[in-house]
């Protein structure tokens, strides 16, 4: 007799590795019409799986310390430095809007850069002026800062470099919670380590308790690439100018994914109360992963080259500037994404509050 030959319905059988299974649908054209649940925007609006709020962004603003209100910003059309007193308007602004949380970052004086990034330490520093500012200004507004060195050191690397030109890690993490202090002294309710030190997240997180600052939480840019995406915002901040050699020491090869699932998990180990992926839409493969592998808030960044792309093409005519904003951004929620840090936030909070 032979021996029984069963055969799983294609229904039933295992997807295939790196595919999800999606069940059999029963029913077929003409009786399943799919366009049905899109006829309408009422219709939509209540089959929509995913859906963008203004409490989804996070507004990344620039700083000057200049008497001098606003200066543009020139390959991110829209954005300008600030100094502090257009950065408390700034974040009363977010407020008005439904925006929950500012992120500045500053333009630093080259007279004030050194190897070490020294400024960065100092408790009257542009930053913790600004964090003081901004939450006497409006206390219920999130501050979120950068914490990395890039903007304070005269070679333009997120650490400090030996005489060969190699980062030290340890040495600079040291400096970090020095920077992260500071911070949270001025203030600032959530440090966001950008710099991508290995071992950064506990250290700052030692430091923060042992300092009375168990409360701040921190962001860690856990999975940053290094990109060809970020020229426009080291314009901003200054180090184009400065930056000797690239990051590709510390920051990650965009070739890899399963190495960022490593440096989350590290990271969150460390102390991480979130967790950020940079850049955002070339890497939304990776949010996704993050998300489905931790379920811890996950952030992505769209950065400052995705920005002007999109800003670009719709000055030129090229595109519909306002819908593909929007649908770049819901995309971050469909990878998984908990919010985004975009220079699109007053504009998307605007269309999304009707305004």
């Amino acid at each position: 007799m032979k021996p029984l030959k069963l055969e799983r319905a294609e229904s039933q059988r295992p997807a295939a590795a790196g595919t999800s299974a999606v069940p059999a649908m029963p029913g077929a054209y003409p009786a399943v019409r799919m366009r049905r649940n899109r006829k309408s925007h009422w219709s939509r609006r209540l089959v929509a799986e995913n859906v963008l709020t203004t409490a989804d962004l996070i507004w990344p603003i620039f700083l000057m310390d200049s008497a001098e209100a606003r200066t543009p910003v020139a390959h991110m059309p829209g954005v300008d430095r600030l100094n502090i007193a257009e950065a408390q308007r700034a974040a009363e602004e977010a407020a008005k809007l439904g925006i929950p949380a500012v992120a500045p970052f500053p333009y630093v004086d080259r007279a004030l850069r050194d190897p070490r990034g020294s400024e960065a330490e100092r408790a009257n520093n542009l930053m913790c002026r600004a964090v003081r500012a901004i939450k006497e200004a409006v206390p219920e507004i999130g501050v979120i800062t950068d914490v990395a060195l890039d903007p304070y050191t005269s070679h333009g690397h997120d650490g400090v470099l030996d005489d060969r030109g190699v980062i030290l890690n340890d040495e600079t993490v040291g400096i970090l919670c020095r920077q992260a202090l500071a911070l949270a002294h001025a203030g600032v309710d959530c440090v966001a380590p950008s710099d991508m030190m290995d071992g950064r997240i506990g250290a700052i997180r030692t430091a923060l308790d042992a300092a009375g600052h168990d409360e701040v939480q921190i962001l860690s840019y856990a999975a940053k690439y290094a990109s060809g995406f970020y020229g426009p915002f080291r314009d901003a901040i200054g180090t184009n100018a400065t930056l000797i050699g690239d990051k590709r020491t510390y920051q990650m090869d965009p070739a890899n994914s399963d190495e960022a699932l490593r440096e989350v998990g590290l990271d969150i180990a460390e102390g991480a109360d979130m967790v950020m992926v940079k850049p955002g839409m070339p890497y939304l493969d990776i949010v996704r992963r993050v998300k489905d592998a931790f379920g811890v808030p996950t952030y992505a960044y769209q950065v400052s080259g995705e920005y002007a792309m999109l800003k670009a093409a719709a000055l030129n005519g090229w595109l519909d500037g306002d819908r593909v904003m929007m649908e770049a951004l819901l995309a971050f929620k469909r990878a998984g994404a908990d919010g985004i840090l975009t220079y699109f936030a007053p504009e998307a909070a605007r269309i999304l509050a009707g305004k």
